[in-house]
């Protein structure tokens, strides 16, 4: 199981939202490479990147930022406005490792079916639900598109590695949706990454503890708990291996 440490940018900084708000945020650094080089000396080889400025105005945002973290040598997981073939292009032209297909993955099955045959596991797709529906452009709007059923036609494109965020939990250390993410580790053949409200080390120990039943079990994105210091990142890392 892979721990992907979280760097969500906003106006160039590291913040994190509270449920994906725009209008609560907390700021916890002004220069996102310097976080990501942290990650970098903990142990880590992955970076889950979110581009919120370009999440919510549907094209990236902060490219230069996201460039910065690839410079460090680091596995980067780019999310945020990549809604266009040639900001996929060019996000993996310059160094990221794997990118992020969130409100398309929801509009198009053929746009993400074109990108897999392109692009194969550099391609995931971003699967952000609550009340087990799913969340689009920036989790301001809601669709009718059950979670489930998105997950089901984007295993049948070939998709090989889903993000599942469970909006309800994301940044409120409150723990994760195991439910949740559970019936979406049976929904496919893809990788699934967890994420959203992991709060404690119990939390990741739990979420590992599904791995026996559920090989298709990627890893999980931590992101608040570590700006607040309640895990270690060396032990979560640790813990996975």
């Amino acid at each position: 199981m892979t721990i992907y440490p979280a760097i969500d940018i906003k106006g160039g900084r590291c913040v994190r939202l509270l449920q994906g708000r725009a209008d609560q945020e907390t700021v916890y650094g002004e220069d996102p490479a310097s976080v990501a080089a942290e990650f970098r000396g903990a142990g880590s080889t992955w970076v889950h990147v979110v581009d919120l400025d370009g999440a919510f105005a549907g094209e990236p945002k902060n490219l230069a930022a996201v460039q910065a973290i690839v410079a460090l040598g680091m596995k980067v997981q780019l999310g945020g406005g990549l809604r266009t073939r040639a900001a996929v292009e060019r996000a993996l032209g310059f160094g990221v490792s794997r990118v992020v297909i969130g409100t398309r993955a929801a509009e198009s099955e053929a746009f993400v079916g074109e990108l897999v045959q392109s692009f194969g596991a550099a391609i995931a797709v971003g699967i952000d639900a609550k009340d087990g529906k799913v969340a689009v452009k920036g989790w301001v709007d809601m669709s009718n598109l059950g979670a489930l059923e998105l997950a089901r036609r984007m295993d049948a494109l070939g998709v090989r590695t889903l993000i599942h965020t469970d909006i309800g939990t994301d940044g409120m250390l409150t723990g994760p949706n195991f439910p949740a993410q559970e019936a979406m580790l049976g929904a496919g053949r893809f990788g699934v990454i967890a994420s959203g409200g992991v709060s404690r080390r119990e939390d990741v120990v739990r979420l590992a503890e599904l791995a026996p039943r559920h090989a298709n079990l990627d890893g999980v994105i931590v992101g608040k708990a570590l700006y607040e210091k309640r895990v270690s990142l060396p032990d979560l890392l640790s813990l996975a291996r």
